[in-house]
Parts: structure tokens; C-alpha cells; sequence
């Protein structure tokens, strides 16, 4: 929607909620049309048109004497939704503003201070605008909140919202998502909308959001050079600060601009320090202080009213003036509840408008968030006990009945204790690991700690208790102290951690001192003192002979307790085996069948599977085994003769292979 601007002589003289306060030269105010259906004439598909300032004080003369418009608060300015624009009348999801810099005009582009600066930018709006949009929804800001009040998806004259509806969401991350500087080619010096919109469909694809539902929720800030015109911007028949609209908007200048990547919202923000005062410049600070209040005041503007009425003209507005949030409260004074205002950020103080709020009737600069995104947070446990020097963890898990991002914090951590999520910003529907790591020093006590889960201006919480105890002493057993084993074979002991007072603790296991070729592992790795694990020393055929000490340590936060495991290692032995089979010879029936039993002798070497074939059966006849043959093992051979097998006495082979190594045996089978 336009906002239109007011010559410095005549922005005090104006008071009423001038939606887009016209720059109107005193020889152009005298040729302006007076029209006596100027109310009629505000709105139409997409952007409104916005009158010079003698046509608009003219319709708002007419509209108070009809008692369709009211300077104040009266319900005639209560805004009504309008059934939506290809079902879409406001934003549903955290909002996504992508700053376009448009046009090789620009210059030089640097970061400075995380904010783009350019030497073709003489009065600093670049990063005046994006400190602005990375603002948004910081400190506790309640400026964002009126906005939560409108909602989307409800029937054509909605004045007020249930709370099952869905609201417009509080900004729970950074608004700002992407900053551009379009070099390519100059901006035009009179752009078109068309060519604007195009502009924003190519950041579409730069940005990478090609889909519609990437384009759902994204807003594309297209900022023209100083000196240009975009739209007629600063030119005797274009007297407006800025205005949103929406791609596939057929009134836009040149034609719309269909794309691919679905429809979108776009706002075309001229370069504003142009028309200094007329725009805003020094309306709420005075002097050089306000030099760029127009810059903040009107890109709130725009952003409240596409949040609103995203696809304009599907949204929220006055259906008999065709005023949006924004325009309500436009260049209404300063101070008070409505007036534009100072509003802190976490990125800074900046000049801000208010805008409408139906739930008062009134402008509002500032109003407690709706919670329309219900969620919970919840401690997989409640509790966790560690010794000094050692860390506890749980899992907060969360929910929702609208998806939504929640941002994770804590309160109440004591010193010496730091707390660390996994991911501190997690979708709804999904956990993060919460830990607590203390140090030696850390305090001992029991300390009450908060889990703070925010999303949209919402707060959830849950509470968890960590107690600190001064740590006895650890301790480490073995079921075995040393091993002797041949190389290439493996020999396990069982280690067991205690600690002398106080409760159970965490430890972890590690072995040190492990000669070339000998690898430990243990089962499990970590595990509270009074448990137990195995540990395995698994060696490799080719180390070396000789005897060796390992060390297997037990650590807990700053205890750590130690043993020596002795490991001597023998020459490696070669696997040797036999196969035998009993009985060796079976006589049986077609269609019926016979077994012997396999056995696998080892006369060296360690156990090795065995992979079985069976040479000489005649056709007809199937042979199989029970299972897995492992040298050493036995399994059970069964020899099946279908009716179709010619009768006779077979010599049929049973041949083992396993590595290097292979047996067999002969069953003589008859039929």
C-alpha cells in the first residue's frame, strides 16, 4: 500500500490518519481533482491509490459527514478480513524479509557491522533498514504484538479473531533473511512496477525460494538507488513514500509478473531520503538525530500492513476507505499511545508509526502478544545428581498444535555451572539434548533450574533440579589382572568402577600403554559406578611376542582411578582342522531321507567359521546341514532323495573351506 507524503509545510498542519500523505508542489495541489467520490476511488485490485493532500482532506471531509471515517477511534476504523487473495490474507508463519539493494547505482557495497554500507548510499539508509528488520521481535518489543491480533483463513468481514485461529506468529527468529546487492545492471531510472516485480522474482531465485511454500510467509524489500524514480516516485503525479503489492497483481504498472516460484508480496522502497521531510525525515527526533526516522517509520509501515494484508487486497482493511493497519495511523503526531515513537530493539532505537489495533479501537504502538501457536515444553527428567567436576543431561522435548520454531534458554544456573543445548533452536515436535557440566569449584547445593521455551512472543517453561555433590573417592576392579594368549586371538576381563560416598556417578572407560597391533574395547564405555563392563583385548596375528602393560582408567568430572591389565602375547598359530562324519555310510528310500553328524576337530588355531559344499550327489538327491559349521562345533548333514533319484550307492564329499584351510569328509550313501 502507498504511503504518501506531505510537504514539510504542511506535514504539522495534517493530523488525521493520511494513509499516503501526498508531496504536492502548491501549483499541483491547485490542479488536483477534488473528486466528491474520492472514498470510492482508494481502493482497488492490489496496492491502494492514494489521493494528492487537497482530494484526500476533501474525501475525509465527505467521509466524516457520511460517518465513514473518523479521525480517532470509532468502530467505523475497525478493519474487517476480506476472504483472501488466492486464499491468502495474511501472514501465517515467522516472517521472511529479503532486502534487495537494486541497481549497480549503489557502488561500492561493505559490511559494516554485519549491516551493508554503500558509497553510493551518501545518507546511510542501507543499514539504518536492515538493523530495522533484524530488530523485529527482539527485546521484549511490543510493537510486533499488535499485529498478532489479525489472523488468516476466516470468512470475508472478520472483525475479531478466535483464539483457535491462525493468527498472525510474534517473530521468533531473525526477520531479516537475506540481504542482496544486485549489481548486474543500473536500476532503471523509471522503473515500472513490472519491472520491480520482476526484480523481486529474480531474488526469489537468488534467495532460492522457488516454491510457493518457500513464498508463503517471504516478503522481497526491493530498494531503489537515490536519484531514481521507481513508479513515478518523487515525480509531480507520484506523491507516495512506498507501497507492497503482490506479483500476480494485475494492476501493476507494465503488467504482472507471474513466476514459477508461485506468488509472493513485494514492497518497492524508493530510495527515501530523496524527499527528506516529506518522507519522514526528523518526525519524531529532532535535528540530525531523526535525519532517518522516515527510513524506519516507513518500512514499518509497509512490513505491518503486508503482514496484515499480505496479497493486498485479500487481507485486513477498512472496507469503506480501503485503509490498511498502517494507513490508519499514518503521520497521526507523535508520543501517546498511537503516535510514532521511539521503539528499542535489540538492534537499536528507531522512529516507528503505529498501527491499528481492533481489539482497542485505536492506534497502538505497542500491545501484548496473542498466543496463536500453542505449544509445550517438556524434561525427559526433572532431576540430575553429579559430583563436582562431572555433567547431567536431559532431553527437552517439545510440541505443537501449529508448527512453529521454539527458541530454548535457561535460568537459574548456578555458578560453576554452564548449561548447553544441543540446538538451542529447535522445530516443534523435535528435542535437544540439555546438558549441565559442572567443574571442581562449582558450589555443592541442590539449585531450582528453568527451561524456557519461546516462540511467537510465547513462553513456555519446565523445571529441573540439580543437585552438586562433593565427590568421594573412585576406584576401579578387575575380575582379572592379566591374560596370556596367542597372537591374532583375544581374551576379555570385566571392569567394575566404585566410588566410596556419596550417590552413583558417570565414568567413562579408556585404556592407555596398548602396544602395536592390540586393540581394547569395552561394552559399555560409560556407565555409573556399581555397573560393570566387559572389556575386550583383541590382538592381530602379525604383533609382536612379548609381554605388555595396559592401563584401564575410570573417569568421572576431575576423579579418575586407574588398574595395570599384564597381556603376554605367544608366537601366532595357524588354524588346522578335520572334518569327520558319523556315521560315514546311510541307506535309505526315495522320497525319504538320512543324516550324519559333522565334526569339526581343531588341532590349532581359534575357532573360524566354515563354509560347507557337497560334491558327488547324484541327481535327485539334496544334501543341507542344521546351521553354521564353526571349527569345533557340530552341525547335523541331512541327505534327502526325491522319488525321482535313480537307485544306486553314492560316495558324496562334504568339503569345509575356512581361510587358507580347507577338510573334508566322505558319507557313502544308498538307495
Amino acid at each position: 500500500m502507498n504511503i504518501r507524503t506531505l510537504t514539510s509545510a504542511t506535514v504539522a498542519a495534517v493530523t488525521l490518519s493520511l494513509g499516503a500523505l501526498s508531496v504536492v508542489p502548491a501549483a499541483a495541489a491547485q490542479r488536483s481533482t477534488h473528486a466528491t467520490n474520492a472514498v470510492a476511488q482508494l481502493r482497488h485490485t492490489g496496492r491502494v491509490l492514494f489521493l494528492t493532500v487537497p482530494a484526500e482532506r476533501a474525501a475525509r471531509k465527505a467521509a466524516l459527514a457520511a460517518e465513514r471515517l473518523h479521525p480517532h477511534a470509532t468502530s467505523s476504523s475497525t478493519m474487517s478480513a476480506h476472504g483472501g487473495t488466492n486464499g491468502v490474507e495474511t501472514d501465517i508463519g515467522q516472517p521472511k524479509i529479503y532486502v534487495v539493494f537494486y541497481g549497480s547505482q549503489w557502488g561500492t557495497d561493505t559490511v559494516t557491522g554485519g549491516y551493508d554500507t554503500f558509497s553510493g548510499d551518501p545518507k546511510g539508509l542501507a543499514p539504518r533498514l536492515e538493523a530495522l528488520y533484524a530488530g523485529l521481535g527482539t527485546n521484549g518489543e511490543g510493537w510486533s504484538g499488535v499485529l498478532t491480533q489479525y489472523c488468516d483463513g476466516v470468512a470475508n468481514g472478520t472483525t475479531t479473531c478466535a483464539p483457535s485461529a491462525t493468527h498472525i506468529p510474534y517473530p521468533s527468529a531473525n526477520v531479516l533473511a537475506g540481504v542482496w546487492y544486485d549489481s548486474s545492471t543500473a536500476s532503471p531510472a523509471n522503473a515500472t512496477g513490472n519491472q520491480l516485480a520482476l526484480e523481486a522474482n529474480a531474488a526469489a531465485a537468488h534467495f532460492g525460494n522457488t516454491t510457493q511454500a518457500q513464498n508463503r510467509n517471504a516478503q522481497y524489500i526491493i530498494v531503489s538507488p537515490t536519484g531514481t524514480h521507481p513508479d513515478g516516485f518523487n515525480t509531480p503525479s507520484g506523491n507516495y513514500c512506498a507501497y507492497h503489492d503482490y506479483n500476480t497483481d494485475p494492476s501493476i504498472t507494465g503488467g504482472a509478473a507471474p513466476s514459477t516460484y508461485g506468488t509472493f508480496a513485494w514492497t518497492n522502497m524508493p530510495y527515501l531520503l530523496d524527499l527528506g521531510a516529506s518522507c519522514g525525515a526528523s518526525y519524531v527526533n529532532a535535528g540530525t538525530a531523526g535525519a532517518l526516522d522516515g527510513v524506519t517509520i516507513v518500512a514499518g509501515h509497509e512490513y505491518a500492513e503486508s503482514m496484515t494484508d499480505l496479497w493486498p487486497s485479500g487481507g485486513w482493511y477498512v472496507s469503506s476507505s480501503g485503509k490498511e493497519n498502517g494507513d490508519l495511523c499514518a503521520w497521526v503526531g507523535t508520543g501517546g499511545t498511537g503516535g510514532a515513537q521511539n521503539v528499542a530493539f535489540a538492534t537499536g532505537s528507531f522512529a516507528m508509526q503505529a498501527s491499528w489495533s481492533n481489539a482497542t479501537n485505536a492506534c497502538a504502538i505497542s500491545a501484548a502478544t496473542v498466543s496463536t501457536q500453542p505449544f509445550a515444553v517438556s524434561l525427559t527428567s526433572a532431576s540430575g545428581t553429579v559430583v563436582q567436576g562431572a555433567s547431567a543431561s536431559t532431553t527437552v522435548a517439545t510440541s505443537a498444535s501449529t508448527p512453529t520454531t521454539i527458541a530454548l534458554t535457561t535460568s537459574g544456573v548456578p555458578t560453576g555451572v554452564t548449561a548447553t543445548f544441543s540446538s538451542s533452536s529447535v522445530a516443534s515436535g523435535s528435542s535437544a539434548t540439555l546438558t549441565f557440566a559442572t567443574t571442581a569449584s562449582t558450589p555443592a547445593g541442590t539449585y531450582p533450574i528453568v527451561v524456557t521455551g519461546t516462540a511467537n512472543g510465547v513462553t513456555e517453561t519446565a523445571n529441573y533440579s540439580l543437585t552438586v555433590s562433593v565427590p568421594g573417592t573412585l576406584g576401579l576392579n578387575l575380575s582379572t589382572s592379566s591374560a596370556s594368549v596367542s597372537a591374532g586371538l583375544s581374551t576379555t576381563t570385566v571392569a567394575s568402577p566404585t566410588i566410596s560416598s556419596g550417590p552413583a556417578v558417570s565414568t567413562t572407560l579408556t585404556a592407555s600403554g596398548l602396544p602395536t597391533g592390540v586393540t581394547v574395547t569395552f561394552s559399555p564405555a560409560t556407565l555409573n559406578t556399581g555397573a560393570t563392563s566387559t572389556v575386550t583385548f583383541a590382538t592381530s596375528t602379525t604383533m609382536a611376542v612379548g609381554t605388555y602393560a595396559v592401563t584401564v582408567t575410570a573417569t568421572s568430572g576431575s576423579l579418575t582411578a586407574s588398574k595395570t591389565y599384564t597381556l603376554t602375547v605367544t608366537a601366532y598359530v595357524a588354524n588346522s582342522y578335520a572334518l569327520s562324519l558319523s556315521p560315514t555310510s546311510g541307506t535309505t528310500t526315495t522320497g525319504s531321507s538320512t543324516t550324519s553328524t559333522l565334526t569339526s576337530t581343531v588341532s590349532s588355531g581359534t575357532g573360524q567359521t566354515v563354509t560347507l559344499t557337497a560334491s558327488g550327489a547324484p541327481s535327485g538327491v539334496s544334501v543341507t546341514t542344521s546351521g553354521t559349521l564353526t571349527t569345533g562345533g557340530t552341525v547335523t548333514v541331512r541327505f534327502q532323495v526325491s522319488n525321482r533319484a535313480r537307485h544306486g550307492s553314492y560316495a558324496i564329499t562334504i568339503k569345509g573351506v575356512t581361510g587358507t584351510q580347507s577338510a573334508s569328509a566322505v558319507f557313502t550313501l544308498t538307495f
